[in-house]
């Protein structure tokens, strides 16, 4: 399944992404950097309706979010990560079998540890504004 998207309908992109998931948890969002995946994320968490401020978790490897209802949001961001030693040491198994919906980014970083029913996302940059997203 593929979407092509701006700034400008990313929510409407975003709303076919949920229904196109249905109730899987975990979500490995790939891309170059500056794809646009945090943004991604952060389009996703509001129309969940995530409390928190919403912010890339590339310092602190994991940020943890509240939706309105009270239900818990992991978004991860292996960059900094060297190995899958270290994302054990962080906790990221925790995450991805916490039962609770779970975006990671830079997931090719510890392919190992991601749970077997994860959904692949590909953002590529198409233009300055646009990007295209693509769910396996």
């Amino acid at each position: 399944m593929e979407f092509q998207f701006t700034l400008q309908n990313i929510n409407d992109v975003v709303a076919f992404f949920l229904k196109a998931i249905g109730q899987k948890k975990n979500i490995a969002l790939h891309g170059q950097m500056g794809a646009g995946k945090t943004t991604f994320v952060h389009a996703l968490c509001k129309s969940l309706g995530v409390i928190n401020e919403v912010s890339s978790p590339t310092f602190s490897i994991i940020n943890q979010y509240t939706t309105a209802t009270g239900s818990t949001i992991f978004h991860l961001d292996l960059y900094r990560i060297k190995n899958e030693q270290e994302a054990l040491d962080a906790g990221v198994e925790d995450c991805f079998y916490s039962n609770n919906l779970c975006f990671v980014e830079w997931p090719e970083i510890a392919p190992n540890l991601l749970p077997t029913n994860v959904v692949h996302c590909y953002i590529s940059i198409i233009s300055a504004t646009e990007r295209s997203l693509v769910i396996k």
